[in-house]
């Protein structure tokens, strides 16, 4: 098949932990590598956000990815991009008239936007994953949501019109049938991880050394709705243990990050300053590492479409305590590979992390359950034989989709 992939923010080339560069660009990464070392032709379209960037770069296993002129040639924030998502549809258009796809795979609402303005003069079916949808932002963020209003009205527009919406977990089909999307256009696909880089074992290389007896990791984009605070505050109640926090801009320029500021402030209100070191952004290279350096690995979103920091730590053989929210449903198995905690609640946090940290064999158990988890059900060939087989049944016609799950 020659696929088009569309992620107009997120590229599969960026330097991740930034605001707007976190799981989506690791999941258009590995699933057009895998794809293309299937035999397919994968191409990957991205805005242009450097002036000297070349027009295409070669991605490992074959895939490439195609830089679209849309907008400043420099940095935007990614709500800020729909008023160039008519010009970057418009260009796929004229290059889909060149080289005509045969599926287009959009990833978030505004590549979905661009996907059907150049897809639809060639007929071409459009896949949908949103990877987040502006109706759970809204609910959450509230008037901090600095969407565009027109995103919930494309989303259902994009839902209802494309040939198949790919969910990643079971909580978004729920929040798909509230836009109108019908349950039998929605297949359901999780995000996925590379099991092969993430493992047990791993040497302890770079490591920052111990200040406590117990160590407790979170990691991720460095924005408000990830509740570090939720971590920070549950610290207060767990005794003889430090929180690392890793992710954000380089550890030189956190004094400049309004959140990594916010966080300093409160664990200082909370008598935890001592115990809670913000690592800023981590070479992906040292993650394993950090993170099989940790007893537990806390996962405690406000939301999260999926997360892909449980898969991480499940894959590195490391037990997570995670919000009940969103992604967290389906890949955390509660009581097997981790806990599940309501969140905002520091309290519940605290709580299962005292109890995991005093039973070592638990902790063990959960970890070795969380591996096989993963190698079962999460790797990025299982990720890509979902996808796969979506892509086909789109091209085979309505009479051949069925729902994938």
């Amino acid at each position: 098949m020659r696929i088009a992939m569309v992620s107009e923010h997120a590229s599969p080339l960026a330097a991740l932990g930034g605001v707007d560069a976190g799981g989506q660009n690791v999941y258009v990464a590995r699933l057009s590598e895998e794809l293309a070392r299937r035999g397919h032709d994968v191409t990957v379209y991205t805005r242009r956000d450097a002036a000297g960037l070349p027009d295409r770069v070669p991605l490992p296993g074959g895939a490439a990815v195609e830089h679209v002129p849309a907008g400043p040639a420099e940095p935007v924030p990614k709500d800020e991009l729909f008023p160039y998502m008519p010009g970057f549809g418009a260009w796929l258009a004229r290059a889909w008239a060149r080289e005509r796809p045969d599926v287009v795979h959009a990833h978030f609402w505004m590549s979905g936007m661009a996907s059907r303005i150049g897809a639809h003069p060639h007929g071409v079916p459009v896949v949908q994953t949103f990877h987040a949808l502006g109706t759970v932002k809204r609910r959450h963020q509230g008037r901090l949501d600095t969407s565009p209003p027109e995103r919930v009205g494309i989303e259902r527009q994009i839902g209802r019109g494309c040939a198949r919406v790919l969910a990643t977990c079971t909580d978004e089909v729920h929040e798909l049938a509230e836009l109108g999307v019908p349950r039998r256009q929605v297949s359901v696909v999780p995000c996925g991880v590379d099991a092969e880089h993430f493992r047990p074992g791993v040497r302890p290389d770079g490591v920052p050394a111990r200040r406590a007896r117990h160590r407790l990791l979170a990691c991720g984009r460095l924005v408000p709705r990830k509740g570090y605070d939720q971590a920070v505050r549950a610290l207060a109640k767990i005794p003889d243990a430090e929180l690392l926090i890793a992710g954000g801009p380089a550890a030189d320029r956190l004094a400049d990050d309004a959140e990594a500021r916010r966080l300093r402030r409160l664990a200082r209100s909370t008598g935890v300053a001592d115990r809670v070191r913000l690592l800023g952004a981590v070479d992906p290279a040292g993650m394993p590492a950090l993170i099989g350096s940790a007893d537990l690995v806390l996962c405690t979103p406000v939301y999260e479409p999926f997360g892909i920091v449980p898969l991480e730590a499940m894959a590195c053989g490391v037990p997570v305590v995670a919000t009940d929210v969103g992604g967290h449903r389906d890949s955390v198995a509660e009581g097997t590979t981790g806990r599940l905690v309501p969140p905002q609640d520091p309290e519940s946090i605290a709580g299962a992390v005292r109890e995991l940290l005093t039973d070592d064999a638990l902790r063990r158990r959960y970890g070795s359950a969380g591996r096989e988890r993963v190698l079962t059900h999460y790797t990025w060939r299982r990720v890509a034989d979902g996808v796969e087989q979506v892509h086909r049944q789109v091209l085979a016609g309505p009479a051949q989709q069925k729902e994938v799950a």
